[in-house]
C-alpha cells in the first residue's frame, strides 16, 4: 500500500503547486508533514467540488471535525490524509484548533450566500490561508516562535489574491466572495456579476479589492523581521501575489477570464524569494 505521506505529497502536487514547490525548500525531515497539511487543506477545500448539496457537504467536513477531535473510530486511519495529517500533529506538538477553525470557516464555501463584508473575508481569510501559514512555521520552528502578525497579513494577502483569481470560476457557479459593502460602495450590480458582464462599478470593485491585498502585503513587510529563516518555506507563496496583482491591473484584464502565471515563472519567483532567504555563501 502506498505510504501516506507519498499520498499526500502527490496530492499537494496535484492541487496546490504553489505550496507543493514551496515545501521543497523545507528541510527533508519537515516535508512529510507539510504535505500532510496541505493535502488536509486540499481535502477541506475541494468539498464543494465532490457534493451536489450542501448537507452532503456539511457531513463531509463534520467528518474530519470528529477526525480531529478524536471523536471518529478506526476508519479514521484508513483515510490517507487523515492518518498522516495526526502522526503530523502528534509528532510536532501541532494546536487541533486552527484546524477545525479552518473546517469552520470552510462552511461557507458549500453555499451561495454573498460574503457579508470586508472585516468578515478578513476573517475568512485569516481561519483559512493564515492558519496555514501558522501551522506550516510551527512544523518548521516549533509551535512556540512568535511571528507577530506575518502570518496573518501574508495569509490575508494570500488568500485575497486568489479568490479574485478564482473569481471566474466562483461568478460561473454562482459564489461570490466579493464581500457586499464592497459591491454596494461602487454600486456593483450583482447580476452583471452572474451574468459574466465586465462593468467599471465592478472593476472599480475589485481594484479596491486588489489595493487590500496590498496594504496587507505592507504589513506584512513592517513584521517580516520576526520571522526566521526556517519559517521562510511556509511563506514562500506570498511571492506571488505582487505578480498576480499586477496582472490584474493591466488594462486589458478580463475578470470572467482565467489568470494564471506561466509556471516557469511562478518557479522561478518562489526560487528567487528562497534565495533572499537563504542566500548562497
Amino acid at each position: 500500500m502506498q505510504d501516506t505521506f507519498s499520498y499526500c505529497q502527490q496530492v499537494v502536487r496535484e492541487a496546490d503547486k504553489d505550496r507543493f514547490l514551496a515545501s521543497l525548500f523545507a528541510p527533508a525531515d519537515r516535508r512529510p508533514a507539510l504535505f500532510a497539511l496541505y493535502a488536509f487543506n486540499v481535502e477541506i477545500a475541494r468539498v464543494r467540488e465532490l457534493v451536489s448539496e450542501a448537507l452532503a457537504g456539511e457531513v463531509r467536513l463534520q467528518w474530519w471535525r470528529d477526525a480531529l477531535d478524536g471523536a471518529a473510530q478506526g476508519e479514521v486511519r484508513a483515510n490517507p490524509v487523515a492518518d498522516a495529517l495526526l502522526d503530523s500533529i502528534a509528532q510536532f506538538k501541532l494546536p487541533v484548533g486552527p484546524m477545525q477553525r479552518l473546517i469552520e470557516a470552510r462552511t461557507f464555501d458549500l453555499y451561495d450566500d454573498a460574503m457579508p463584508s470586508m472585516t468578515e473575508l478578513d476573517t475568512y481569510a485569516r481561519d483559512t490561508s493564515s492558519a496555514l501559514i501558522e501551522l506550516a512555521a510551527a512544523i518548521l520552528c516549533g509551535a512556540e516562535q512568535d511571528l507577530g502578525e506575518t502570518a496573518i497579513h501574508a495569509g490575508i494577502a494570500y488568500a485575497i489574491a486568489g479568490l479574485l483569481r478564482a473569481f471566474p470560476v466562483h461568478a460561473a457557479r454562482g459564489q461570490l466572495y466579493l464581500p457586499r459593502d464592497l459591491l454596494d460602495r461602487h454600486g456593483v450590480d450583482r447580476d452583471d456579476i452572474f451574468a459574466g458582464r465586465v462593468t467599471e462599478e465592478l472593476r472599480a470593485a475589485l481594484a479596491e479589492l486588489r489595493q487590500h491585498a496590498r496594504q496587507h502585503l505592507a504589513e506584512l513587510d513592517e513584521w517580516r523581521s520576526l520571522v526566521p529563516p526556517e519559517a521562510s518555506p511556509a511563506f514562500l507563496p506570498v511571492a506571488l501575489v505582487p505578480a498576480m496583482l499586477a496582472r490584474m491591473d493591466r488594462p486589458n484584464y478580463d475578470p470572467f477570464k482565467p489568470l494564471e502565471l506561466p509556471q516557469w515563472q511562478r518557479q522561478w519567483m518562489l526560487w528567487r524569494a528562497a534565495r533572499r532567504e537563504y542566500p548562497a555563501g
